[in-house]
């Protein structure tokens, strides 16, 4: 196994962003990419990553290969790594060589560690809600909610989506129309869920290397977070509600 990478971006953000949530994780290595489904230690989000073969220069794989890594040993790597630079990444005596080269070579070893061999299955969801919209959009509106509470309502109308929370004495209700930026496709007039603001932090970092979010949502059920980048990247999250006693 042989990858080279000439963008270093979207694999060292991608796995700075899922380290915020999964300490170690299963990489799969097949002829197509790279794929990691990974569940929080909390059981509350899961993370689905794909880097496609095309956005790779050199992508070299005979079979198959799994390997199980420390997320925050490979982060701290590849932020050594400079915009410039080429990454390279082969797999030799039970580790993981990472070589960055720009006018130097510099070549990290990280240890391949044991898991658990059950692979994580990605839930079948459906949706009678999807927003698409400007990824810096929602990354302002839960910022905007995050000085209120700990939790967020999202509310999908035909027409709008809007973001609100509300604290002890304090509201904020932040209201995205749906436009050429924002599209709403809707089975259901209207659809509202509760969701945990920390984890949407960590998951909505994803909108520095993809410019427009999927989201995905219903009353009581899990949320959808979709980045996409053709012919590159998909990082998705899901995430469990916070249910409401009625």
């Amino acid at each position: 196994m042989k990858l080279t990478l000439a963008e270093p971006k979207y694999l060292k953000e991608s796995i700075s962003i899922i380290s915020e949530l999964v300490t170690e994780a299963k990489f799969k290595i097949t002829k197509t990419g790279i794929e990691l489904v990974a569940m929080d230690p909390a059981n509350v989000a899961m993370v689905i990553f794909k880097l496609l073969a095309s956005s790779f220069v050199e992508y070299e794989v005979e079979s198959e290969v799994r390997l199980s890594l420390n997320l925050n040993n490979l982060k701290q790597v590849l932020r050594r790594a400079k915009p410039n630079d080429m990454i390279t990444l082969e797999v030799e005596d039970n580790k993981l060589n990472v070589t960055l080269k720009s006018k130097t070579k510099r070549t990290f070893s990280l240890p391949i560690i044991e898991m658990d061999e059950r692979e994580q299955k990605i839930p079948d969801l459906s949706f009678p809600m999807t927003i698409t919209t400007n990824s810096d959009q929602l990354v302002e509106a839960i910022e905007d909610v995050d000085i209120i509470g700990e939790s967020v309502s999202f509310i999908g109308e035909r027409d709008k989506f809007i973001i609100s929370a509300e604290g002890d004495m304090s509201k904020a209700h932040i209201e995205i129309p749906a436009d050429e930026t924002t599209t709403i496709v809707a089975k259901a007039d209207k659809v509202k869920a509760k969701y945990s603001v920390e984890y949407l932090k960590k998951m909505m970092a994803a909108g520095k290397l993809v410019p427009i979010v999927a989201i995905q949502f219903n009353k009581d059920y899990p949320l959808k977070l979709e980045y996409k980048t053709v012919d590159r990247l998909m990082l998705s999250f899901i995430l469990a509600p916070r249910v409401e006693n009625e």
